[in-house]
């Protein structure tokens, strides 16, 4: 099935817990193209950016699922459909999302498929949870997309780091010590977040090393745990993830094979693709088809074994 033919006449909004009992929220995409009774051989849980909804990743999992993937898509806590009713006051952090969100959304899918191959996909801060979960331990491989150590001395462009800087200094712990929460719907940083997570994260751009440097997440160790094959993907348009960013990040993936492909959205046809756009239908034909064909070869590699 070509890559914009997907249907999503059957997708499936559910509700898991956390380890803490936090309720998410998601949406379960069958794979199509199956016989009946037929089991399912992989499943795929797309991990998100910061305050980006799962709305944004469903045509990606169409296309996954018309390519015979089951998959999950999901929103963190505080964020799109598993936020609270109010976010003043309302206790979470990043540190929630990597290590109880992310565990919670694989086990739906080992729970759900037995003997597939799991998979993930992590976007911008959802990569940097493969490194923090230990549920990444049940994943045969992983796609990275846009993940880099987010240091805002990273950024390159000098009128960008001065915006990021100030928002992370200056407007968001503003925000939050007035508001209770980061009004990021009205800032231009896409939903609102809760306080807990724009704190940290405010406070892990100022460090030099990231969250890396943060002695009470263990980052460095980690990462260092983990021993899985990962594609991982950057943009040259990005303004984020540069180059020299996202190499500060991969390096600590220290056990890992790693395939890392830089785009200049030239070389395929497309005018831009940025921090997001590789997951806009944009995209479908030029960069979704090289990415399932990665994640195709590591469940094929498995089932050879």
């Amino acid at each position: 099935m070509s890559a914009t033919s997907a249907h999503q006449s059957n997708q499936t909004p559910i509700r898991f817990k956390a380890g803490d009992g936090y309720r998410l929220a998601g949406t379960l995409y069958p794979a199509q193209g199956r016989r009946p009774g037929q089991a399912v051989t992989a499943a795929v849980v797309i991990h998100p950016a910061t305050a980006v909804p799962q709305r944004l990743y469903q045509p990606f999992a169409e296309f996954l699922a018309s390519c015979g993937y089951a998959v999950l898509t999901y929103d963190y806590r505080g964020i799109g459909s598993s936020a609270p009713a109010s976010l003043r006051g309302f206790s979470a952090s990043m540190r929630d999302w990597m290590e109880l969100d992310v565990a919670a959304a694989t086990q739906v899918l080992r729970e759900r498929f037995p003997g597939a191959s799991l998979l993930a996909v992590g976007h911008s801060v959802g990569g940097h949870a493969l490194g923090i979960s230990e549920a990444t331990h049940q994943l045969r491989a992983a796609l990275i997309v846009a993940a880099h150590a987010g240091y805002t001395g990273f950024i390159e462009q000098s009128v960008e780091r001065w915006r990021v800087g100030a928002m992370m200094r200056h407007v968001g712990p503003w925000c939050c010590r007035l508001l209770g929460y980061m009004p990021g719907s009205k800032l231009g940083l896409g939903e609102d977040l809760p306080a807990g997570v724009m704190r940290q994260w405010a406070r892990w751009t100022r460090l030099p090393n990231y969250f890396f440097d943060d002695p009470q997440l263990g980052a460095v160790q980690r990462f260092a745990q983990k021993r899985l094959p990962l594609l991982v993907l950057g943009f040259d348009d990005d303004p984020w993830a540069t180059r020299r960013a996202i190499s500060a990040m991969m390096r600590h993936y220290s056990h890992c094979p790693i395939e890392h492909r830089q785009i200049a959205p030239a070389t395929v046809g497309l005018d831009a693709i940025g921090h997001m756009g590789f997951f806009r239908r944009a995209s479908a034909r030029k960069l979704w088809p090289m990415a399932e064909a990665w994640l195709r070869a590591q469940v094929s590699e498995r089932n050879a074994a």
